[in-house]
Parts: structure tokens; C-alpha cells; sequence
């Protein structure tokens, strides 16, 4: 299959589908500032083989959805919220299977509580809690604020931008599984050279936070699995056993030596995981 617009009133979104629409739904939520390119193509036809119809999707300021002037989004978290159920619609699907990568993740937590009738089961990877949990957890180790205050980027130059993202995502690998470097500059460019205007997803660090009160997570009825490295540098394994213990039934899978997201986790372990919660959720 191929792109696909659809349109939010003014908004414009991209999405991909992959798979046959007759499959159970998968819709992959992405985290902040990253494009659907992040979800590799490869793990997505994994998921579309074992009858799955896969959706993926660019949030406004990513890839080639809507973007904004930068430093003036006009919308908030609760925007995406309300995007990811529009694409749904858009695609005529009364419910899902939400798979999230960190703030994505979180994303998917509260469309869970907002819309559970919309939700067939949630797969948190990377990920934290998205309300409080009762109890403090541990910040970002020392190697993420190190990164953040050593390194500068200039985003209207597309080497730096390149440079940074390279350098940014392999902090985040946690360090215990090398990434091919050659290979993830590669992806980088091809990310960079897609975007409608790559320096826009900044605006994802100055969104307005939606404030609706909500019932805790605990409440959460959709079957839930948590994939988390416990090599994270962002969110480290215990923010993964804190939902695990939280949302009543979930299961959590430990990654040894994985970082976080998706680049330093095994894609034909994900997808197999994936799949088999899915059909042991399936009806």
C-alpha cells in the first residue's frame, strides 16, 4: 500500500497502512518529535503477515502532516490525543490494537481511559506512566542530561541536524547494543529529507499539557502488555515495572540491554511478541 492523506478540518495527516483490511487493527503510536518512519517498515509487514491491517501515522509536525510556525504549535497534547482516534475514523475502524513507543506510549494510556470502547488492547514500549502512580520513579540516568547540556544543534543546517539525531538516538540505545551507525545516518537523512519541515517537531517540546481530569491508570480494562529495555537511559526499567504493576493484568517483558525505543530491541522479537498478544486478546 501507499501514503494516504486525511484531513482534520484544517489538519492534514499522513498515514501507511499495511496489510489486508480484513486483518485485526494495529495502530502504531509513535512518540514525540519522531515520524511514522521510526516504526521500520520491515517490523510493520511483520505485524501485516500475521494478519494484522497495520496502521502507522505522522503527527502534526512530523514527517509530511501539517506543520506549524515554529515555536507557535496552535494545538496541544490533547490534539494528538484526538488524532490518533481520527485516523481510526478515518479508516473506519471502531476499535484497535494501540501499540505506543514512549510518549506515544503515554498517549495510548489515555486514549485507554478516554476511549476504552476504541481500544481492543495496549502494547506500551519505552514508555512511563502517564499519570501519577502513587510514588516517585527515577529521572533520566546521568549519560541523557549529558548528552542534552554537551551537545548543540543548529536545525537549520541539515548536517547538524543529521548529526545530532545520529547521536541522540544512539545515547538513547543505552550503550550494552551497538547500532550500526552508517546505517542509522542513513535512516536520519532519509527522515530529514521527508519532513515538510524536520525543525517543526520542536514544537512537540513546548505543547500545552492537557489538564482533563481522569481516572487512574488502574482503571484501565484494555489487556496490556509492557516491552521495556532495561538498559533505558530516558526511563529507566522501573517506570516499565511501575505500569506493569499499575493497569490491572499487565504483563511486562524485560529487554535485557536494550535502550529506548525501538532501535536497539530485536524487530522480529517485537513483532512476535506483539502478535502473540494480540491473538491472545483477538474477541
Amino acid at each position: 500500500m501507499s501514503e494516504r492523506m486525511i484531513r482534520l478540518g484544517g489538519v492534514e495527516l499522513c498515514t501507511e497502512p499495511f496489510g489486508d483490511r480484513a486483518g485485526t487493527p494495529i495502530l502504531l503510536v509513535m512518540g514525540l518529535g519522531a515520524s511514522m518512519l521510526w516504526w521500520p517498515e520491515g517490523f510493520c509487514r511483520a505485524l501485516a503477515a500475521g494478519r494484522r491491517f497495520v496502521i502507522r501515522y505522522d503527527h502534526r509536525d512530523t514527517g509530511r502532516s501539517t506543520t506549524y510556525l515554529r515555536g507557535k504549535p496552535g494545538y496541544s497534547g490533547g490534539d494528538l490525543l484526538a488524532d490518533a482516534v481520527a485516523v481510526l475514523d478515518a479508516y473506519e475502524l471502531t476499535a484497535a490494537h494501540l501499540v505506543g513507543v514512549s510518549a506515544g506510549g503515554a498517549l495510548a494510556q489515555v486514549i485507554a481511559l478516554d476511549h476504552p470502547d476504541r481500544v481492543l488492547s495496549l502494547v506500551l514500549v519505552s514508555t512511563s506512566p502517564a499519570l501519577p502512580v502513587g510514588r516517585e520513579l527515577p529521572p533520566p540516568r546521568e549519560e541523557f542530561g549529558r548528552f542534552l547540556a554537551e551537545h548543540r544543534v543548529d536545525w537549520s543546517d541539515r548536517a547538524s541536524v543529521v548529526d545530532y539525531r545520529v547521536g541522540y538516538t544512539s545515547m538513547l540505545a543505552g550503550g550494552q547494543r551497538r547500532l550500526d551507525e552508517a546505517e542509522l545516518r542513513a535512516f536520519v537523512r532519509r527522515d530529514v529529507d521527508r519532513a515538510r519541515d524536520f525543525a517543526a517537531a520542536r514544537n512537540h517540546e513546548q505543547l500545552a499539557e492537557d489538564r482533563r481530569e481522569r481516572a487512574p491508570l488502574s482503571s484501565i480494562r484494555a489487556p496490556t502488555l509492557v516491552i521495556h529495555g532495561t538498559a533505558d537511559p530516558l526511563f529507566p526499567i522501573e517506570h516499565g515495572h511501575a505500569l506493569a504493576e499499575v493497569i490491572p493484568r499487565a504483563r511486562l517483558i524485560a529487554v535485557e540491554g536494550a535502550g529506548h525505543g525501538l532501535e536497539s530491541i530485536d524487530p522480529r522479537m517485537l513483532a512476535d511478541a506483539i502478535l502473540e498478544h494480540t491473538r491472545s486478546t483477538d474477541g
